[in-house]
This record gives structure tokens, sequence and C-alpha cells, in this order.
């Protein structure tokens, strides 16, 4: 091989190189493209009417037909059985998600409904509350999400009016995470979940799902009938971060909402 054809050879092997490597970069943006989480949010074109077109494991939040929060209208009084709250001292830790505040748990805290023992995962918070009675939206909710060993969700919801303060999410509110962090710790300090809980622990029950995307149908969901205060400022200085993060009550489509006696 002369030094003409050499040279030749030489550049075609680098020209093949180049062209793999840009296509090797092209396929790595791809890739990471695919893995990056959908957006969603409140309103506006990323808005609960549209989760089901921002990824096809959103499709449940459109095709489902056991989907939460609901309107709590019609129910049918039973002798359900109590939930017993296991609840224990955890550290504060809060957590900016992007679409709540929200404070994880420390294993050891769980509630039991009929011999079934769910852990205390987290809880979070919406503003108005996602759950109406009677037509009738809170000024806020928390969601407590517990978990059992099987994987299967079951989900405390405490209403939230207006009222005085409340000591229990004073903390809570207190320790936002500072702007460009997505945590907040604070040594020292515990919450027990237990001292939020109204006195009486009577519930609406239904079988439905998570209120965000994916959408996951086959949550337990236990709504306390007892509602708990929270003070205007509290209220405000949760809609400061989040003015409103409540999806729009679902269509029944037939389940049926049963009550305790209390």
């Amino acid at each position: 091989m002369n030094d003409g054809s050499r040279a030749c050879v030489d550049y075609l092997m680098r020209t093949l190189l180049a062209a793999m490597v840009v296509a090797s970069g092209a396929l790595s943006g791809a890739s990471a493209a695919e893995t990056q989480p959908h957006h969603w949010s409140y309103s506006g074109a990323t808005g609960p009417e549209h989760w089901a077109a921002e990824d096809e494991a959103y499709a449940t939040c459109s095709i489902g037909k056991g989907q939460s929060p609901v309107n709590i209208e019609k129910t049918e009084i039973r002798d359900l059985p109590p939930i017993e709250f296991d609840y224990r001292p955890t550290a504060l830790r809060v957590t900016d998600t992007g679409h709540s505040m929200q404070v994880n748990y420390e294993p050891g805290s769980a509630i039991t409904v009929n011999g079934e023992r769910y852990e205390l995962v987290q809880m979070h918070f919406h503003t108005p509350s996602e759950e109406r009675v009677h037509g009738r939206a809170y000024s806020m909710n928390a969601h407590l999400v517990h978990k059992n060993a099987k994987g299967e969700l079951a989900v405390v919801a405490v209403l939230l009016k207006q009222g005085n303060t409340n000591a229990f999410l004073k903390p809570i509110f207190d320790n936002f995470p500072a702007a460009g962090t997505t945590e907040s710790s604070v040594a020292g300090v515990s919450l027990n979940a237990a001292e939020f809980l109204p006195t009486r622990h009577g519930y609406y029950t239904y079988d439905g799902s998570l209120t965000t995307p994916p959408c996951s149908e086959h949550v337990r969901w236990f709504i306390l009938k007892t509602p708990m205060e929270i003070s205007a400022a509290q209220i405000q200085q949760f809609s400061k971060h989040y003015p409103r993060n409540a999806r729009p009550v679902q269509p029944l489509n037939g389940r049926v909402i049963l009550a305790t006696r209390d």
C-alpha cells in the first residue's frame, strides 16, 4: 500500500470513528431524556385533565374507574373495625417534592385495621382539601400514607379547617426547605403523628387511588370525620409555596362509601 492509499484509509477510519462517537452521544442523550421524570402540575397544559397525556404510565389517571379524591355525599353506615393507631416519634425531615410539603417517617409507626398492619411512610398536604364532604372543601387536608408487607397502600386523610394554630404542624411549616434545597432536617426535633389526630377516630372508607400520577388504584382510604384546626397564618404559610395543589373530585362509578356509626 502506498502512502497515498494509507492516508486515504486513515482518513476514512477517523471519519467512521467520529461518526460512531456522535451516534453514541445521540443515543446517550435520548436515553437520558427518556429517564427524566415527566412533568405534571395542578393547572394549565400539565394539569390534572392532561396527566394521562404526559406519560403512558399515567393512563390510569384518565381511564381508571376507581379514582380519588371523591365527594362524600351518600354513605352506608356500618359496624366497621376501628383504626388502631400506633404512631411513634420520628425525626423532623421536611421535603419539598415540587408538588407538596412532605414529611418522611422512620420505620416503627403504623395503623392496624381488621388485623392488617400498615406502616406509616410519609405525610403530605393539599390546599384546599382534596376530599369534599357534601360538596364542601376544607381549607387544607393531610394525607398519611401507609404500606403493608404486601406493598398495598392505605391513606388516612385528616381534614383541616381554619381556626386556631396547629401546634403539630408548626415545626413542619416553619422549616420548609430553603431555596435551592429539597430537604430540611432539624437536629433534636421530633414529631409524633399521634398528636395530630382528632380524639374521635370515626371515618369514611372506600376503595380509591393515588391522587397524583400514576393514579394507581386499589388504595384503601380512611377519611377521619372530625376535622382538626389550622390557623389562617399557617394556611397562608403553606399556600406561599403551593397556592393550589388539589386534584378535582372524581366520579364514584358505582363505588359505595362506608361510614362508621360514630
